[in-house]
């Protein structure tokens, strides 16, 4: 049984840096392709950014290009989301997730078969 869970999500004030880590368990870490989504209240889960399973093509939804960097450590079976120069629209609960497969789309939430429960992350103005 693959299980993805999420560290690092906190209060940061505008301006500020978190980096959120999610470690795999149970799978093959190093052959999925890994994706950040987020959800903020009232609003549907959207693409974060997402990585593939070699670590060799990354890709980012356009609001945080510049500011949010995937990567990841198939010996620590485990994704970064390194995110600095937050704003309080970044606000929102933050989920990792596994893709088995390359996905057709990287931005669909549906590709993805695993994921985490979530951190917080609360941005303050």
């Amino acid at each position: 049984q693959v299980q993805l869970v999420e560290s690092g999500g906190g209060l940061v004030q505008a301006g500020g840096s978190l980096n959120l880590s999610c470690a795999v368990s149970g799978g093959t870490f190093s052959s999925y392709c890994m994706g950040w989504f987020r959800q903020a209240p009232g609003k549907e889960r959207e693409f974060v950014a997402a990585i593939s399973w070699s670590g060799g093509d990354s890709y980012y939804t356009d609001s945080v290009k510049g500011r949010v960097t995937i990567s990841r450590d198939n010996a620590k079976n485990t994704v970064y989301l390194q995110m600095n120069s937050l704003k309080p629209e970044d606000t929102a609960v933050y989920y990792c997730a596994a893709d088995t497969s390359t996905p057709y789309n990287w931005t669909w939430a549906f590709e993805y078969e695993y994921w985490g429960q979530g951190t917080q992350v609360t941005v303050s103005s």
